[in-house]
C-alpha cells in the first residue's frame, strides 16, 4: 500500500512552506465551505440598521440575507517520478522520498504555489473592477503612492489591522532609502548591531518577494515561467479577509518497489496539488497594486 507521505512528513512540509513560502498569509481567510469536489461558496450576510424607538411597547424587526457566491477550483497540479531501486541503493538512500519531496518543494512546488497566487490575485483584481496603479516607484514618490493605496482603503473601511504590503527587492530598497522616511538605529552595541531592515511601515506588515515570483502572467504548461507580455508587479498592499486561497488537495505518495505495474524494478512517487484564488468581490477595495506600464515578452 502506498504511503501518503504528506501525512508522514506533514510536520516538516509545513515548516517548509512556513519558512519558504512567501503567500502563506494569502490563505489565512477560511470562511468557506466546499459544497462538491472542487467548488467552495462563501456566504455574506446582510442585515439591516437601527430604526428609531418608539416608546410605545413596539419594537422594530429588522431583515437578514444570507447569499452564497460559488468558485470552482481550477489549479489542479501532479507529477510522478519513477526511482530505480538501484539508484536509492547506490546513492546510500540520498533519492528516499524525504529528500524527493524536500528538493521538489524547494525548487517547483513552493516558488508555483506563489506564482499562481500572486498572478490570480492580480487577475481577479482586475476582473472584479479594480485599477492598478502603473506610476515608476522612486525614493522621492514611493511614500506618496503607498500613503494614497493606504488612505483610499481607509476610506473604503478596510481593517486598519492586519494588512500586507508585498514588494520587490528593488522596491523594498527603494522604500528603504525613500525620502521624509523617519528610521531609528540602536547603535549602542556596536556598529554591527546596526539594522537597517524595514519590516512595517504604518503598522503594514512588509515581505519581500523574488521579483520573478511576482508577474502578472505565467506559463504553466511545463512547470512554470513567465507569460508572453507579463509584467513585474512591483508592490501589493491587501488586507487577506478579502482573498480565498483554498487548497483541496495536497497529496505525496510513495509507492514501493512492486506495489504497482509501474513501480516493478523501484518506487513510484506522485505528487499532487489541487488549489486556486479568488477575490471576494464585494471586498476588492481592500487590494492595491502597482505594476510596470509596460509588458515584456515571457
Amino acid at each position: 500500500m502506498a504511503i501518503n507521505y504528506a501525512e508522514r512528513f506533514e510536520r516538516q512540509i509545513e515548516q517548509q512552506f512556513q519558512r519558504e513560502l512567501t503567500s502563506v498569509d494569502l490563505a489565512a481567510n477560511r470562511r468557506y465551505n466546499f459544497i462538491d469536489a472542487q467548488t467552495i461558496k462563501v456566504p455574506t450576510v446582510t442585515l439591516s440598521g437601527y430604526k428609531d424607538h418608539a416608546r410605545d411597547g413596539s419594537k422594530n424587526r429588522g431583515t437578514v440575507g444570507n447569499t452564497f457566491q460559488a468558485f470552482t477550483l481550477t489549479h489542479d497540479r501532479d507529477i510522478e517520478f519513477f526511482v530505480d531501486d538501484m539508484d536509492v541503493d547506490e546513492t546510500n538512500q540520498v533519492l528516499s522520498a524525504a529528500n524527493i519531496t524536500a528538493t521538489f518543494n524547494q525548487e517547483q512546488a513552493i516558488p508555483e504555489l506563489d506564482v499562481f497566487r500572486y498572478s490570480k490575485l492580480y487577475a481577479e483584481f482586475i476582473t472584479n473592477g479594480g485599477t492598478v496603479n502603473t506610476e515608476v516607484l522612486t525614493e522621492a514618490n514611493i511614500l506618496s503612492v503607498f500613503d494614497k493605496m493606504m488612505e483610499d482603503m481607509d476610506e473604503a473601511a478596510v481593517p486598519q489591522s492586519g494588512r500586507m504590503l508585498k514588494v520587490t527587492p528593488k522596491v523594498y530598497t527603494t522604500l528603504k532609502n525613500a525620502e521624509k522616511i523617519q528610521r531609528v538605529m540602536d547603535i549602542s552595541k556596536g556598529a554591527n548591531a546596526i539594522n537597517r531592515n524595514v519590516r512595517s511601515l504604518d503598522e503594514v506588515t512588509i515581505v519581500t518577494v523574488p521579483s520573478d515570483r511576482m508577474k502578472t502572467l505565467y506559463d504553466f504548461a511545463d512547470g512554470f515561467k513567465p507569460g508572453t507580455g507579463a509584467k513585474q508587479i512591483n508592490m501589493m498592499l491587501y488586507h487577506p479577509t478579502a482573498i480565498l486561497a483554498p487548497v483541496k488537495v495536497a497529496d505525496v505518495y510513495l509507492w514501493s518497489k512492486g506495489e504497482t505495474p509501474d513501480s516493478a524494478f523501484g518506487y513510484l512517487y506522485q505528487n499532487r496539488m489541487y488549489t486556486d484564488l479568488f477575490v471576494i468581490k464585494a471586498k476588492k477595495d481592500a487590494i492595491a497594486i502597482n505594476v510596470e506600464a509596460s509588458g515584456t515578452e515571457g
